[in-house]
């Protein structure tokens, strides 16, 4: 059996979490149907222990389930139907482009530890656990994944993604939703500085039903700007370029613009039905696990 290397682990989770982590489980506020048998009761007909109805008989179905008892009452036969158990599907989007490479500590490494938490508790349950980074499209995956034994490989797979390119969330939903047909849990962890907009990306994940999660990850430096002078702004994701002078009514025009673009994105989340959380990378990341996620009835 592969081991979890303990120093790629601390170096994301430390030991005293990872513990909290054990005593949880990611729920989701729809119940889905999966491939394999898992850990959750879903609203379509099984096998399991737990009874759900009856149905009158008709041919071809499991003699093993048919009520004896009621045939010998009644003279009709009746099928038990039961509750059946199924795996939860779990993804987690993580924005790779060149923003993300910001700040300190930076918002992908901030981004890294939500993934690892969320993954960990995954794995614990026997959820099926699949990663994406992207940036102008889906980048590196890592799919499929079942099992607390296969940490590891997530751990490899969040310590060696690189951060590079444009951010694009309308290619990336659109990808993503094809190719994820099946309901499940989706989180997207990001800045959502999109400048072709995060509106037709949000939109293709819509339709396909998924309980929808969307954390911003901004830095502090992002949201209280320390500038003075006269400066040259690049765009670290284009390379687009302005020459400014950094004033005060500059500086407030800019934390304006930025509550609103912020405010924009949680409003359409709202209307919408996805969950959606403003964070700074100051916030200690295990506050958002422990605390927001179960606010919102992700964690348990």
């Amino acid at each position: 059996m592969a081991v979890l290397d303990r120093k790629q682990s601390d170096d994301l989770l430390d030991p005293a979490f990872m513990n909290k982590l054990d005593q949880l489980a990611l729920m989701s506020k729809k119940i889905f149907a999966g491939k394999m048998r898992g850990e959750r009761l879903t609203k379509r007909r099984g096998d399991s222990a737990e009874f759900a109805d009856y149905r009158n008989y008709v041919s071809g179905d499991d003699l093993r389930y048919l009520d004896w008892n009621i045939y010998a009452r009644l003279g009709q036969l009746f099928l038990k139907l039961f509750l059946q158990e199924e795996d939860l599907h779990v993804s987690v989007l993580i924005d790779v482009s060149k923003s993300m490479d910001w700040g300190d500590p930076s918002k992908g490494r901030y981004a890294r530890q939500v993934a690892a938490a969320i993954s960990y508790i995954a794995l614990s349950n026997f959820d099926r656990l699949s990663l994406y980074a992207y940036s102008d499209g889906l980048q590196y995956e890592l799919t499929g994944v079942r099992g607390r034994r296969l940490m590891f490989k997530v751990m490899e797979f969040l310590t060696k993604i690189e951060f590079d390119g444009t951010s694009n969330l309308t290619a990336t939903g659109k990808q993503f939703a094809i190719r994820h047909p099946q309901p499940g849990i989706v989180l997207i962890l990001s800045d959502f500085f999109e400048k072709g907009g995060f509106e037709d990306g949000f939109r293709y994940l819509l339709g396909r039903n998924y309980d929808l999660y969307a954390v911003q990850i901004l830095s502090p430096e992002e949201i209280e700007p320390n500038l003075v002078g006269d400066l040259r702004l690049q765009d670290v994701e284009d390379d687009d370029a302005a020459e400014v002078t950094i004033s005060r009514a500059l500086i407030n025009r800019y934390r304006q613009n930025l509550q609103a673009y912020c405010e924009s994105i949680k409003q359409y989340c709202t209307r919408r039905g996805v969950s959606y959380l403003f964070t700074s990378t100051d916030v200690p990341f295990d506050q958002i696990v422990l605390s927001y996620f179960r606010q919102r009835g992700l964690i348990q």
